[in-house]
């Protein structure tokens, strides 16, 4: 395999303009341009960050600290921390508020970046955002062949204490933060939730594909931890504590977060197979390759063992896990998926979750106004939102589906 190479970090050796803090900006600013006032608290917090691991040892913060600072800077289209404004905006936060929601927008940024990188070095994924994979630029910068065994193993030992330090500095983020008693317990609890419900969902999801199989329901509830709870969920959660939000509110707003997520993520399992790479940015059937337990491969299996289908279980048998499967191989899996009618179930699937999560948002908010109406189009957008796809005319049917499926993702049973 060809050598990649690595794209040296800029942070530590050009520092980025940080300008004047959070606490400056009115909250009608950053309404603006939710993104760009996080990436310049990022900046801001990750420059203190990468000079006080330049105090502890230059070659920590050249090869560590400042590549952990660049990738959470570089890419990504800051959803989590956007969920978490609006959210706070939509349950009438105020302009009070706005430095420590920029910072736990930071945060959580913090947090994505521990699990990218953890991900691709569990994946073995070489590329990242279009540039080499964090394991893969460390093994370079040591001038290491990351192919070679001395290259790999360091890589991958690095990058997980790169993982290691972006979870540190977000627990950091959150703990410096400046907030009442009441607020910073009810953050933290929350805080505590979302961390370890990142982890078990990662590790459902290895177990998975190291047991070669997964229920329906075991499927949804890894989507639902790996996630829509750590992705949109929390951020929401996070957002309405920052307003001190009711119970009832919270609720209703976190229900919507999850069912919004887990759309997302079937979604984006369907795009995994039969999305195209040009728009979707990454190789075209990795899941079947590496054998992951999704919901979309639950409910094909599922359906082919009830209806005796020994073809299809011996299509999905033989790809499913296969690194070298063919592309034919690949087409016949993408057969499987539509002649069971799996690709057509998961995809009411989540238009019934996508209708769920906006019904439950007008419960929690008022969507006609200003935060509210801009939360429905990120809960929208995060579900993937198409327009005059309802499959069915009967609105209760879908209501005890939508039900159901949340259900499922909460540890229920499906049915």
């Amino acid at each position: 395999m060809a050598r990649i190479q690595a794209v040296e970090h800029s942070f530590a050796a050009c520092p980025l303009p940080v300008g004047p803090g959070p606490s400056g900006a009115e909250a009608g600013a950053v309404d603006a341009d939710v993104a760009g006032a996080v990436l310049r608290t990022a900046r801001a917090v990750l420059a203190e960050r990468v000079a006080q691991a330049a105090e502890i040892d230059a070659s920590f913060a050249g090869d560590l600290a400042g590549r952990v600072a660049d990738f959470t800077l570089d890419g990504g289209k800051r959803m989590r921390p956007r969920l978490l404004w609006w959210g706070m905006r939509a349950c009438g936060g105020a302009a009070g508020s706005t430095a420590a929601a920029l910072r736990l927008g930071v945060a959580l940024e913090l947090i994505q970046t521990c699990a990218l990188i953890h991900d691709d070095v569990m994946d073995r994924s070489r590329l990242r955002r279009g540039k080499p994979a964090v394991h893969i630029g460390l093994a370079t910068r040591a001038g290491l062949s990351p192919d070679s065994e001395r290259g790999s193993a360091f890589g991958t030992s690095a990058a997980v204490l790169a993982g290691d330090l972006a979870l540190v500095w977000a627990d950091d983020t959150v703990t410096e933060t400046a907030l009442p008693a009441h607020v910073r317990h009810r953050i933290r609890t929350i805080w505590r939730s979302m961390r370890t419900e990142m982890v078990a969902g990662q590790y459902l999801d290895l177990h998975g594909q190291a047991t070669g199989g997964s229920s329906a329901a075991r499927a949804i509830r890894t989507a639902c931890l790996k996630s829509a709870l750590y992705s949109v969920e929390r951020p929401l959660a996070i957002g309405a504590a920052l307003a001190e939000a009711d119970k009832r509110t919270t609720a209703a707003l976190r229900s919507a977060g999850r069912c919004a997520g887990i759309a997302f993520q079937l979604r984006d399992d369907l795009l995994g197979v039969f999305g195209d790479p040009a728009n979707t940015g990454k190789p075209s059937c990795d899941d079947i390759r590496e054998g992951k337990p999704t919901y979309l491969l639950a409910v094909a299996r599922t359906r082919a063992e009830a209806a005796g289908d020994d073809r299809a279980l011996a299509v999905l048998g033989h790809a499913v896990g296969n690194a070298d499967v063919t592309e034919d191989g690949l087409a016949d899996v993408r057969g499987v998926f539509e002649s069971t009618g799996a690709r057509a179930h998961v995809e009411r699937k989540a238009e019934r979750l996508r209708d769920h999560a906006v019904r439950r948002l007008g419960e929690a908010v008022d969507v006609d106004a200003h935060g509210g109406r801009q939360l429905l189009g990120l809960l929208r957008t995060v579900s993937g939102d198409s327009s005059g796809d309802s499959p069915d005319d009967t609105r209760g049917h879908e209501r005890r589906a939508a039900d159901r499926d949340l259900s499922a993702a909460e540890g229920g049973h499906a049915r």
